[in-house]
């Protein structure tokens, strides 16, 4: 009862004209995002961030989770009616999606995604309320061992689940925890690997790192790829609405989705292409005739699109009781709270419940627009494909620059996207993982004073963090899930110099 009356009064704080309006921007940018192809949550939240500054902090917050779960939404349109993914997430979408759209049933395909990606969200934000409290609650008892040990086992997952990319996964993390080393020292205030530069003595800037790598590669990609292309004019779109046999299997796909999303969601270093891919597996297994899939079968959309929007509600629940990251987009949420004065943890809830319940409130409604956005105006998102590259990378650009150029007024920050863009573009082309640069950068630096308040109570011994239960039974499942991800690495791939694992 307590959290529906906070519920409640995160209605009233929602509920206002500037926040309303805020939402509603967020969501809407969140499916230009999402429509057009290359861009995804994680760029387009990076791109807005710089002009969040001067917002009040809960407002600032609505409009990128707006930007967030919008996106979600919108990958789906262009994965559906022309065969091409938004955002890696709806990948999946694609293998069912684009086969219903050749049959003349695209409308159906973007309906149940509309309202399992709806039902899916509601779903995952009533686990954030009953959920969210409780583990607030027992996060309180984690100390600076725990906390260390638990970023462990998030980063084991996040290089654990790279698959055939292992050891390119992990040098990228490797390649974050050193940029989160640059700058202050966070216990004595020593100043590290500047090199005599004043610009660093802070480290490098989040949103320079963010945009960079996830914005601006994209962009360079995508003009490479696409700069003369002309675009494809997508089906008309009718009949929103599954055939009446269709809705029994419809609804069971989206009660699984769920679930799955949902329960990955609350697992640091996973991200939003596994419950996708997750979700149709299990959807192909399930039924009677899985020579359907990849053919046109309606389940194969709305399994995958319903684990999609309840793993990105779901992903919050450690954000703001743990203040741990679940994936990249998530990392640059954090960074949003970070910058607006914001420590996410256990006590974000006790001090400022109004934020907390405020955010959560508008994404009701913000799913809420984006279903009535999805189903009568599927025709408008659709045309949005049909702009030309040329047309929209030079105003996307412009607000790149100026919004790194906004973090300290200074030319340095602007320097730092470009170069981190283009390494993010020499990454991308040789199959290199951008996700654990950024969660590396961002857990890089609570792991490390975790460590270091750990190792100063611990009069620098380890010992301590395997007699503490929370702590050692997490370092123990870190060490399982590197095994086990090296053992499978090694019997598919077989380990040796010129082997990609």
């Amino acid at each position: 009862m307590e959290s529906l009356g906070y519920l409640l009064q995160g209605f009233e704080t929602a509920g206002t004209w500037a926040n309303l309006l805020l939402c509603l921007i967020g969501v809407t940018f969140g499916m230009c995002v999402g429509v057009l192809p290359g861009l995804g949550p994680t760029a387009g939240t990076a791109l807005l961030l710089p002009l969040t500054f001067g917002l009040p902090p809960v407002s600032a917050v609505i409009m990128l989770s707006g930007i967030y779960y919008g996106a979600m939404y919108g990958g789906t349109i262009t994965s559906v009616l022309i065969n091409t993914p938004g955002e890696s997430a709806s990948l999946m979408t694609c293998m069912d999606g684009y086969p219903m759209a050749r049959q003349g049933r695209a409308g159906s395909a973007l309906g149940i995604a509309a309202i399992g990606s709806f039902i899916g969200g509601i779903l995952a934000l009533l686990v954030l309320i009953l959920v969210g409290p409780i583990v607030a609650k027992q996060a309180l008892k984690f100390g600076p061992p725990e906390y260390f040990a638990l970023v462990v086992v998030g980063l084991s997952l996040l290089i654990g689940l790279m698959g055939k990319s292992l050891l390119r996964g992990l040098i990228a993390a490797l390649f974050g925890f050193a940029l989160a080393l640059i700058g202050m020292d966070p216990l004595t205030g020593t100043i590290r690997f500047a090199f005599g530069m004043e610009e660093l003595e802070d480290g490098f800037e989040f949103v320079s790192i963010a945009m960079g790598l996830f914005g601006l590669s994209e962009i360079f990609i995508t003009a490479e790829e696409n700069l003369n292309a002309q675009a494809q004019k997508p089906p008309k779109i009718q009949n929103m609405l599954p055939r009446r046999e269709e809705w029994g299997p419809s609804i069971k796909a989206i009660l699984r989705g769920s679930g799955i999303g949902m329960i990955l969601g609350l697992v640091p270093g996973t991200n939003s292409v596994i419950p996708t891919i997750l979700s149709y597996t299990i959807e192909k297994k399930v039924a009677k005739d899985p020579s359907r899939f990849g053919k046109g079968a309606i389940e194969g959309v709305a399994g995958p699109e319903t684990a999609n929007n309840a793993y990105a509600g779901a992903a919050l629940i450690p954000l703001f009781t743990l203040g741990i990251p679940s994936s990249p987009s998530i990392a640059i949420l954090l960074g949003a709270f970070i910058m607006h004065g914001l420590t996410p943890g256990p006590t974000l809830l006790q001090k400022n419940p109004e934020f907390v319940w405020g955010v959560i409130a508008s994404m009701f409604i913000g799913n809420l627009i984006l279903l009535i956005m999805n189903l009568p105006l599927a025709n408008v998102w659709a045309r949005i494909t049909m702009v030309p590259f040329k047309i929209l990378l030079p105003n996307v650009l412009i607000i790149m620059i100026l919004g790194a150029y906004s973090i300290n007024n200074s030319m340095f920050d602007v320097g730092a996207m470009l170069a981190f863009g283009i390494l993010g573009y020499f990454m991308k082309k040789v199959a290199f993982p951008l996700g654990p640069v950024l969660l590396a950068f961002v857990l890089g630096k609570i792991m490390e004073t975790s460590l270091l308040k750990s190792l100063t109570i611990f009069s620098g011994s380890f010992i301590p963090f395997f007699q503490r239960p929370i702590s050692a039974t997490l370092l123990v499942v870190a060490f399982a899930i590197i095994s086990i991800s090296l053992y499978f690495a090694y019997k598919e791939k077989g380990i040796d110099a010129d082997t990609e694992i």
